[in-house]
């Protein structure tokens, strides 16, 4: 891999992935979701109060030109919803899917698994409150990782799926087990860009950087650059790169308050809204992403009331990339 200004502090260091791979990226800006309660509850972003989930889905698509759903992260989707997803949106829009939290070692739901499947549980795990996957069978694994890909089909044929973020937990460290899970992840979802979202800081420290980086190239796995509050036990390093033809930022806020402290929701953890010079500051890096990547998505993850859409759209001014700032977005007090 080639280094980039290679500075120390602040964000901190610039890898960049193989020059050739790509001559001046698309870059598209969106948002992390645009169903979040407060944004939906409390601000006049979307036209109307009363709006279906339909018509909201469509006044987004017709602001922003990428979404990442995180619903998937607690329930996978149907074929059925992913395909009422492609209806409602332009032909050139692109959606990047959350893993399901069975999927990337979190715990989820029972009653996320399909019917079916719940039955196949063992019976000492039946009962539970979470799920993890070791509490099920290898072939019920299989099965899972089976359908969750199916349900994938229509944005795939559509042309619209982006690529599937796996965020792995906090604990999961560099260990030969972990990479090979990233790997697997990468087989059973071969033909769709699988995005890496690494919480643990030692995946990204010292010798051990360049050999992560390398791996995911290897995997043809997109690393996904973070931008969050520094200093704390569980903040990543500020490393970014291109490992794959898509390259993913992911701004969480820099709410040091919430960050690691108890909050009421999880959306009150990135409640953040970044100034014009924070967000000015990734303009060059986003630009050096794009010279290495035939496609940048930058995603607002401060979905907090409408954070994200107003800094959505004020980096996509910043990046002169669609949409243009609008002088009538501006956030509320």
């Amino acid at each position: 891999m080639s280094e980039g200004d290679g500075t120390v502090g602040g964000m901190s260091v610039i890898e960049l992935g193989t020059a050739e791979r790509g001559r001046g990226g698309r870059v598209l800006v969106g948002t992390c979701s645009w169903t979040d309660a407060s944004l939906v509850k409390e601000t006049d972003w979307y036209p109307r109060r009363s709006m279906t989930a339909a018509e909201r889905l469509g006044h987004y698509a017709s602001t922003f030109p990428v979404v990442e759903v995180d619903s998937t992260y607690y329930f996978p989707p149907t074929p059925e919803l992913t395909a009422a997803w492609v209806e409602r949106t332009p032909a050139d829009f692109t959606m990047d899917i959350k893993a399901w939290s069975l999927l990337t070692g979190h715990p989820t739901f029972p009653d996320s698994l399909w019917p079916d499947l719940q039955s196949e549980v063992p019976a000492e795990h039946r009962g539970k409150r979470r799920l993890y996957a070791k509490h099920l069978p290898p072939a019920v694994m299989e099965e899972a990782w089976h359908r969750f890909r199916h349900s994938l089909g229509p944005l795939q044929t559509a042309g619209k799926l982006g690529g599937v973020l796996f965020q792995y937990p906090r604990w999961f460290g560099p260990r030969e087990a972990h990479r090979a899970e990233i790997a697997s992840a990468v087989r059973h979802l071969e033909g769709i860009p699988v995005c890496v979202e690494l919480r643990h800081a030692r995946w990204l420290e010292g010798g051990e950087c360049e050999t992560t980086l390398s791996l995911l190239e290897d995997l043809g796995a997109t690393f996904v650059c973070v931008d969050e509050p520094a200093g704390f036990p569980s903040s990543m390093p500020r490393v970014v790169a291109a490992t794959a033809s898509l390259a993913v930022v992911r701004f969480h806020g820099r709410n040091e308050a919430t960050w690691e402290g108890p909050v009421p929701s999880a959306a009150e953890r990135f409640r953040y809204l970044y100034t014009a010079h924070e967000l000015a500051e990734w303009v060059p890096r986003i630009h050096d992403l794009a010279g290495s990547a035939d496609d940048v998505h930058v995603l607002m993850n401060n979905c907090w009331r409408d954070y994200a859409v107003v800094n959505a759209a004020q980096l996509a001014d910043l990046l002169q990339v669609p949409p243009p700032l609008s002088e009538a977005l501006t956030a509320d007090a």
